[in-house]
């Protein structure tokens, strides 16, 4: 798997643990090993001009000055040349016992600067470096070389700390992000080659909110507090959202499984509950694992981020050695499908109504539905089924906000009997029904219109009483919609289907959603694909429609 392996070394005790280890790597992958130093010898020539003002005045003289820094500069140079490769030596004789193939490159300058260069000057697939060098201090959870080392470089890096070789069981972390599922694949053939074997965790925070809602309790008035609805607001995370979530990050504990089987090897898996590098630790700390591998960013990284902060608090604080994995990967779709191979089917009209959930939470609601239906004892996902999860899983607020209403019912006498909820807009007694051509219509449309069709659909069929909403249906709402559109585009005083106008009605609305929903419906619009050709043609037909006849 590490066919080029780089050590950095400066015969500190952990550049040794690095040494030994990264050699019985190479023993297992057959690997190429090249051991580099770095001296500073223009350091000690600036550190001397420095202090020349404090010699004795016979050496004042620029002659004399110059003579002295000569001696000097080729002495340390000299020196600093013969400890280094000394250092080296030490490596190369390790490497030629194990009949390792070994290069060794001596360095001038800073540090960390020469060693980062290195690495993105070579095809390395593998640094081993110690977490702190000859200049630790006491109490230190980190040198600086090994930080700004593993800060700049994308190869993977083994950071160690101890001695030990992969004596006992290795622990990887998984979030479900492309560099976790890679540490997988690290974890696993490691293990393999050492006859090891591996632990798959997971961790996730159902905690966070408590504490979110608990601070802005404390400094909002009883007023606010009931308009924001804070009991059914931790009723919802309670059941959707922490539910979902425990049943995500399983998902991705199962992938990790089926990542490693189709690799040779059978691991254990475990999900954690709270803070994930908290939980991780504890746990490490718990089961003194010979290796942790984790991906160097998370499934929730920004752009631009050199290493995620579990990932630099489990480096600083975890016990163990540590292998810090860059690369990507992402897992078949028959692994993906395998895992979730426990996932119930869905109807079509329950993935319709799926669709007013809001996309941010409609992933963890998926979980919590599903779990809902299988201590039911259901089969598949169906509208029944989904309407009675949510009306059990959701606060009303939240029903009201997503559009969940009451379905009013005949009662004894005349009054009406509240009977459950509908995932349906301003519902019916009886249910809308679904064409198959017409979903099919609606999935196909662009993801951030596709609720708000949804909705719209149902209310007009509502309206005009229809019990099924058909391809032709939909046709007709689709026109009439984008007739209303026209006729507002001329009232902002344009004659044709132009850009300018979405601008023009992005500045009259102060709405921040409107004002998103404009933008991606210029962009969308502006990519005049064979999707939107149709649209953009329509739109230009009415356009040159007498208005009246738009009315």
């Amino acid at each position: 798997m590490y066919k080029e392996i780089l050590l950095p070394i400066d015969n500190s005790r952990y550049s040794v643990f690095g040494i030994d280890i990264g050699i019985e790597l190479a023993k297992k992958f057959h690997s190429h090993i090249t051991g580099n130093h770095v001296y500073a010898a223009r350091l000690h020539d600036n550190r001397f001009k420095q202090m020349e003002s404090g010699l004795p005045e016979k050496y004042q003289e620029e002659k004399e000055l110059q003579r002295q820094r000569d001696i000097h500069a080729g002495l340390i140079t000299k020196g600093l040349e013969i400890i280094s490769d000394s250092f080296l030596d030490v490596l190369e004789q390790k490497c030629r016992t194990a009949n390792i193939q070994c290069n060794r490159r001596l360095l001038e300058g800073k540090n960390y600067a020469k060693i980062v260069e290195d690495v993105q000057s070579n095809p390395y697939d593998l640094v081993i470096i110690g977490i702190q060098g000859l200049g630790a201090v006491n109490g230190s959870m980190i040198g600086s070389v090994c930080e700004r080392v593993v800060r700049r470089v994308k190869t993977d890096i083994l950071i160690t700390k101890n001695n030990r070789l992969f004596d006992k069981k290795i622990i990887v972390a998984v979030d479900g992000s492309p560099n976790s599922m890679a540490a997988v694949k690290s974890a696993v053939a490691i293990a393999k080659a050492f006859g090891t074997p591996v632990e798959a965790v997971s961790a996730f925070d159902p905690n966070f909110h408590y504490v979110a809602f608990k601070n802005i309790a404390e400094v909002l008035s009883e007023e606010a507090g009931k308009i924001f609805k804070f009991k059914e607001q931790e009723q919802l995370h309670e059941e959707i959202i922490d539910k979902g979530m425990a049943k995500i990050y399983q998902e991705h504990l199962d992938t990790a499984k089926k990542i490693a089987k189709a690799d040779g090897l059978d691991i254990d898996t475990k999900l954690l509950s709270g803070k994930p590098y908290d939980e991780i630790l504890k746990y490490v700390k718990d089961t003194s694992p010979s290796l942790l591998v984790i991906g160097r960013l998370g499934v929730h990284s920004a752009n631009g981020l050199d290493i995620g902060s579990n990932t630099e608090n489990l480096l600083r604080f975890a016990p163990c050695n540590i292998l810090i994995v860059s690369r990507d990967y992402t897992p078949s779709e028959e692994i993906k499908k395998d895992s979730k191979k426990d996932s119930l089917p869905w109807t079509k009209d329950a993935e319709a109504r799926l669709e007013i959930i809001p996309a941010f939470v409609r992933g963890m609601a998926i979980k919590a539905i599903e779990g809902f239906a299988k201590d039911k004892g259901a089969k598949e996902i169906t509208a029944d089924i989904m309407e009675a999860a949510v009306e059990k899983l959701l606060p009303p607020s939240a029903r009201e906000k997503m559009g969940i209403k009451k379905a009013g019912v005949k009662g004894q006498g005349s009054e009406d009997v509240a009977a459950g909820f509908s995932l349906r807009e301003g519902a019916a007694d009886e249910e809308v029904k679904w064409e198959e051509d017409a979903l099919k219509r609606v999935e196909n449309a662009p993801e951030f219109v596709r609720p708000g069709i949804y909705k719209l659909m149902l209310k007009k069929a509502k309206e005009r009483g229809y019990k099924v909403i058909t391809s032709k249906f939909l046709s007709e709402i689709r026109d009439e919609s984008m007739m209303m559109v026209t006729k507002r585009m001329k009232k902002l005083g344009f004659d044709d289907l132009t850009m300018l106008a979405f601008d023009k009605a992005k500045d009259k609305t102060n709405d921040p959603k409107k004002k998103e929903v404009i933008d991606e419906i210029k962009q969308f619009l502006s990519e005049r694909t064979g999707k939107n050709e149709e649209i953009i043609k329509k739109f230009e037909k009415y356009f040159k429609m007498p208005s009246e006849k738009k009315s």
